[in-house]
């Protein structure tokens, strides 16, 4: 056997095992991601369901099995996982394996009910709205922090927090109801002290204000307008308190486009035409320009408004019910020319 046939079979084994090392190299350390991308594991995943979600931007997704099993991983870590571009199978590996996820940035806007705010919540992390109910309704929480189904619904101010998509749901409504309690800082409740409220009274108040305008403009107007009848001894007569009474009878998703006289006489707490004072909870969930709205309310002299029907989506504001009676006809021959009935 000459010289050169062996140095040929020996350059032959030497290249074939580089290029199987390169190979098994490139499984574990070589591309597998192939673009940037946002991972969702259940807690329910198994490693084939991992395989499979990664399979539109993996370079061979099968490789990922591979070298779970060398690496001696059976269990990814549920979480949202954000995976870039040039990833290897290591360092996805070794990312589910740790569970170091990013957190999600959360937000909702005003919802009327606990059951919308669940579904909205529910959108955004693993946990469902079921879970999330409960977990706002729990007894004992309530009890504990003073609060009852009605009026939890105040804990949740309306804006963007950072979580885990993994987030249980009794961990959220405790870091929500923390963040409620830092949103209360003294100068906010110095404010409310000064109006003779409570911070639960604000966010009463609040409520309707929302509801009243959408216009954050008109927010310290209409908020200083009701806390003139207040001191006053005036029932607010607020028309927002009305539709919510006649959602409770008929149903949250029952449309109401105008109050009716009858409406007036529903025997209801939160009727502010038959009752004085504050309803006893918030009617919805105001945003920080309608608490804010109530908390630097404008001073003035209004102690009547009525929809604007000159600057659609605004108010006319009166000092005198002569001036708002005015105001009123206006707006309800506007109404019927539009043929709202209700």
């Amino acid at each position: 056997m000459s010289k050169k046939f062996i140095y040929a079979v020996i350059a032959t084994v030497i290249f074939i095992g580089g290029m199987i090392g390169y190979n098994y190299y490139q499984k574990i350390f070589g591309k597998a991601i192939t673009k940037d991308t946002v991972l969702y594991v259940y807690s329910s995943d198994s490693l084939i369901d991992v395989k499979d979600k990664i399979a539109d931007y993996s370079k061979n997704k099968n490789t990922f099995l591979l070298v779970a099993a060398k690496k001696n991983f059976s269990k990814p870590k549920p979480g949202r996982y954000l995976l870039k571009e040039g990833m290897s199978n290591n360092d996805l590996i070794n990312l589910l394996r740790s569970g170091n996820q990013t957190p999600v940035k959360l937000s909702f806007n005003n919802q009327d009910t606990l059951e919308k705010l669940a579904g909205r919540i529910a959108e955004q992390l693993e946990t469902d709205s079921i879970t999330l109910l409960t977990s706002f309704k729990d007894k004992d929480f309530l009890s504990k922090n003073n609060l009852t189904e009605k009026s939890v619904l105040q804990i949740f101010i309306p804006n963007s927090y950072q979580f885990y998509w993994t987030t249980s749901a009794n961990n959220f409504r405790d870091k929500i109801f923390k963040e409620y309690n830092r949103f209360w800082n003294a100068s906010r409740l110095q404010k409310a002290k000064a109006l003779n409220l409570t911070k639960e009274e604000v966010i009463t108040l609040a409520s309707i204000v929302q509801k009243e305008t959408a216009k954050k403009v008109e927010r310290p107007i209409v908020a200083g307008l009701y806390l003139n009848r207040l001191q006053k001894g005036w029932p607010l007569q607020a028309d927002p308190t009305i539709i919510y009474c006649v959602k409770e009878l008929k149903g949250q998703d029952y449309v109401v486009k105008r109050v009716l006289t009858a409406d007036l006489e529903i025997n209801s707490p939160y009727n502010t035409y038959k009752n004085k004072g504050l309803p006893p909870t918030l009617i919805s969930m105001p945003d920080i320009s309608a608490i804010d709205g109530v908390l630097n309310a404008q001073k003035h002299n209004y102690f009547y408004m009525c929809a604007s029907v000159d600057k659609i989506g605004y108010h006319t504001f009166a000092k005198s019910l002569a001036q708002h009676n005015r105001n009123a006809a206006k707006y309800h021959s506007w109404m019927n020319k539009q043929r709202i009935n209700r």
